[in-house]
């Protein structure tokens, strides 16, 4: 028997759950890379970004092909990809090799996101999307709670081997799950224009203002967004004086929190409108940015309380954004849409990690200097993307 509907959104969360905690494990392991591979702060932001370069390749082809296709077979082979990929990562044993392993996982990984949004987008109407859209997003903060401590913890008592061999083996048995219960999604082929071509594809697309304010949307803020992400846990230990184990505590009470506040934020967007949401939860969202970028030597339980805040934040002003973003295609090209959407906040990853690693650097004390510039920037770029989520309306067919 095949899935029902909100069987098929756990799953989505599952998968979002995997590769969501794969994408993010660098950056808490990053006091150990910098460490055994005897690299500096630069080389350290190009492992970070290694997976989202990966994945701006992937997400480009992805442009051209996803509309054209069953959705459940792009699923599985995007999501057997990435499996194999973090697999493989577990055995690397250079920086060169394990750079290297990133952008071929995220050349999987990179496009889940947009099959995994069309999906959503065509089996929930946008009235009871932000709804659907919480349930998402809380993956994201069950990866932070559950998925990061736990790879932590294995990465302590073993070597940080062990959390890539266990994604990679997870992610290889729900693909099997997929192949045998996932229902076979073909009704988005019936409105795919018959005379199809690379030129159409990205005309519909560049030619309609709606799409391009809402890809502009999603790239800043996303940009703003993590740009202090690559360097908070290294951060955490050399400056304020957190252990590698500690670290994992971040994670787990952010995570925890948003578990919840996630599909009550979902909520209230259906309630009250996905603008108002956005704007009261981005504002909030700076409070934490600039304490946490700020921050000095302080006692774990204020810092806990600060990055538990920002994970609230950053996490919530997610749900609104991609509510409306992913109802400003129609269905016709919604997964192009949604793939230029991925490719460009892939990008933005990319991007934020290159900045970031320009301008922080490790003084001769041994310590992060000019974090704060980059939660200055963080904060400035974010809010550019209001005057363009204000601009994105609903889209036929949502």
């Amino acid at each position: 028997m095949a899935l029902t509907r909100n069987q098929i959104l756990f799953t989505l969360a599952l998968i979002n759950f995997t590769h969501i905690v794969d994408s993010m494990l660098i950056m808490p392991l990053g006091d150990i890379f910098i460490e055994q591979f005897k690299i500096n702060a630069t080389q350290y932001s190009l492992l970070v970004s290694g997976y989202a370069f990966g994945a701006v390749v992937s997400g480009l082809i992805a442009i051209f092909y996803l509309d054209i296709v069953d959705r459940k077979n792009a699923l599985q082979v995007a999501y057997l990809g990435f499996g194999v990929g973090t697999f493989l990562c577990a055995f690397a044993e250079s920086y060169a090799v394990l750079l290297s392993l990133r952008f071929l996982t995220g050349l999987f990984g990179g496009i889940l996101g947009s099959i995994v949004l069309s999906i959503v987008s065509d089996i929930y109407k946008f009235e009871e999307r932000g709804t659907a859209m919480g349930i998402l997003t809380s993956a994201f903060a069950a990866a932070s709670a559950l998925g990061i401590p736990f790879g932590l913890y294995l990465a302590a008592v073993g070597t940080w081997h062990i959390p890539f061999l266990v994604i990679g083996t997870l992610a290889t048995m729900v693909s099997i799950l997929l192949f045998f219960k996932f229902p076979s999604m073909t009704a988005h082929l019936a409105v795919v224009s018959k005379d199809r071509n690379a030129f159409k594809v990205l005309n519909d697309i560049i030619s309609d203002r709606n799409q391009v304010a809402a890809l502009l949307a999603g790239f800043i803020l996303v940009l703003g967004h993590f740009l202090i992400i690559p360097f908070i846990s290294p951060y955490l230990i050399k400056n304020v004086g957190f252990t590698q184990m500690e670290i994992s505590y971040q994670f787990f009470f952010g995570g925890v929190v948003s578990v919840f506040t996630s599909p009550f934020i979902g909520r209230m967007v259906d309630k009250y409108g996905f603008f108002r949401v956005f704007v009261i939860m981005l504002f909030f969202s700076f409070i934490p940015t600039y304490l946490i970028t700020n921050m000095p030597a302080a006692p774990i339980s204020y810092v806990l309380i600060i990055t538990t805040l920002f994970f609230i934040g950053g996490v919530g002003r997610m749900v609104p954004a991609n509510t409306i973003i992913t109802a400003s295609a129609p269905t016709s090209n919604r997964a192009s849409f949604m793939s230029s959407k991925s490719m460009l906040q892939q990008l933005a990853i990319a991007l934020a990690a290159f900045i970031s690693g320009r301008i922080v650097f490790i003084g001769d004390d041994g310590l992060f200097q000019n974090y704060e510039y980059v939660g200055y920037l963080s904060i400035a770029v974010c809010l550019i993307c209001i005057l363009f989520i204000r601009r994105i309306g609903v889209a036929s067919g949502n």
